[in-house]
């Protein structure tokens, strides 16, 4: 949990814009004390082989640059950045990683979209005041639009649609010119990316819609400045708009009372973006929230608990989904528990929760532990395989999509030979634990195999060295445990992959 009196950052990497917020928390309260933003349009420099654009990259970077300036002097583990839409797309998004996080000074995340439509809701439920019944938030980004229903501030449906305004000004608008069959064009392609999504959002219905972010922002604030409404965002406003767009007819000529400079660029694409939401989810009125994606990030920060909770609500559901033998998985979780902290010390695998950014290999091996059979729901044959595959795609709300590929991979390699390429999706500065990590969790699975709900291996002590591993069990359980023998053995070939000597007793 978060000392008191604390200052911490959240920067969101968006796809148009980057956003950094420092806050002070004291007594669970949230003072925000600096603000900036900078437009970068990421989204703009994705090329057409799916990498982004040497000078796109070199924007972002200037401007991690100068945030790093600002946040030079807070400590490790006070500062969350993390990346959307764009930097989950890019296929050289790991180079501008490792770029970024050298000129800004501290680690950053790419999360999923899902995980960023729970941060988006958390940062608005958290900034609005709470009403009866649920609650739409829609943001609109440069590459993604989020929808989430909630109530309170727990969200219950999430989505990530893949329609933003920095995206919509490249396909439709990329001169700068607009008239009506192209506007149209565009709104309907953007309505068939949420036509999947449509009838379960009406279906579930809410109280009240919000908008988050820069697009909502501008869109109230040019509907209010011309007399088009209150403040609100209607559809009888956002058609007005589209009138005014098509008056001016190039992105030149484009003036409208309340567009600023830095927002004019992608306006257009924002539009259309908030039509289509209208015209799919049969919205009336949309309030505008100030909190969005790095509020989240900070109110994530307060509800480390409920975060924790977050993720197991995350392992249940996929474990209900997939059909998982939970009371295996549980004994097996248990073991691989109970031998890392054996040799946590000695591996250079301890954990440290007080930091937001430090390696989480307890939470990692539990949690690939309690889904290290999900791939059997596709078949016995090869079944690591599968399930390496399903959690690489799954949507795992509370988790990071660094750590989602760690344990990925973790359930990748639990059994069968133990090949090092299956680390290559994990960030290389972790990769020698994780490959250690593993072969924790496959001891404990091999413990395992007879699936005893009592296997009595209390006395069971693992050892480590710097290239090895000993096992010593109590007097005569190998005698009466033949099979267990045999996999050890068959183990130390398989460990041996990985330059790891397995020996036991």
């Amino acid at each position: 949990m978060m000392q008191n009196d604390s200052l911490v950052a959240a920067v969101d990497l968006g796809s148009n814009s980057f956003h950094m917020l420092i806050a002070r928390v004291s007594d669970g309260q949230v003072q925000v004390v600096d603000r900036m933003k900078e437009m970068v349009r990421l989204a703009g420099g994705l090329q057409s082989d799916g990498s982004l654009a040497e000078d796109a990259m070199d924007r972002g970077v200037a401007c991690l640059t100068r945030f790093g300036q600002r946040v030079s002097g807070m400590p490790p583990g006070s500062v969350r950045i993390v990346g959307t839409n764009t930097l989950r797309a890019a296929k050289n998004g790991a180079e501008f990683i490792k770029r970024g996080e050298k000129a800004i000074g501290h680690p950053i995340e790419i999360i999923a979209g899902r995980e960023e439509a729970r941060l988006v809701y958390l940062g608005v439920s958290r900034s609005e005041i709470p009403i009866d019944g649920d609650r739409l938030v829609v943001d609109i980004g440069g590459g993604s639009t989020e929808l989430i229903l909630g109530k309170g501030i727990t969200p219950f449906k999430m989505e990530s649609v893949p329609i933003g305004c920095v995206a919509l000004m490249r396909d439709f608008f990329a001169d700068g010119v607009f008239d009506a069959a192209r506007m149209d064009h565009a709104k309907t392609r953007a309505e068939l990316e949420l036509s999947p999504y449509k009838m379960a959002y009406l279906k579930a219905g809410w109280t009240q819609a919000i908008g988050s972010s820069g697009t909502a922002r501008s869109l109230a604030t040019v509907i209010k400045a011309n007399d088009w409404g209150e403040g609100a965002i209607t559809a009888e406003g956002l058609a007005k708009v589209q009138s005014a767009v098509l008056k001016a007819g190039s992105l030149s000529a484009l003036k409208l009372p309340g567009l600023s400079d830095d927002r004019k660029p992608v306006f257009v694409g924002g539009l259309i973006a908030m039509q289509a939401v209208f015209a799919a989810l049969n919205i009336r009125q949309m309030f505008v929230s100030d909190g969005a994606l790095r509020e989240g990030l900070v109110f994530d920060w307060l509800d480390r608990d409920d975060h924790d909770d977050i993720r197991i609500a995350t392992i249940r559901r996929l474990q209900r989904l997939f059909t998982v033998d939970v009371r295996h998985a549980d004994r097996v979780a248990k073991t691989a528990a109970d031998l890392l902290a054996q040799v946590a010390p000695n591996w250079g695998l301890d954990c440290h929760p007080e930091s937001i950014d430090a390696p989480r290999y307890a939470v990692w091996l539990d949690i690939a532990a309690r889904l290290h059979e999900i791939g059997l729901a596709v078949s016995h044959s090869g079944f690591h395989h599968h399930g390496a595959y399903i959690l690489s795609y799954a949507d795992m709300p509370g988790l990071t999509r660094p750590a989602q590929m760690i344990i990925a991979s973790l359930v990748h390699t639990h059994r069968r030979k133990f090949k090092l390429q299956r680390f290559g999706e994990v960030d290389e500065r972790l990769r020698e634990q994780i490959v250690r990590l593993s072969a924790v969790l496959r001891l404990a699975v091999l413990l395992h195999r007879d699936r005893s709900p009592r296997p009595n291996l209390s006395r069971v002590r693992l050892e480590a060295g710097a290239d090895n591993l000993h096992v010593s069990f109590p007097d005569g359980w190998l005698k009466t445990r033949p099979l267990t023998r045999v996999d050890l053995e068959l183990e130390q070939s398989y460990l041996a992959m990985a330059n790891i000597r397995l020996s036991f007793a």
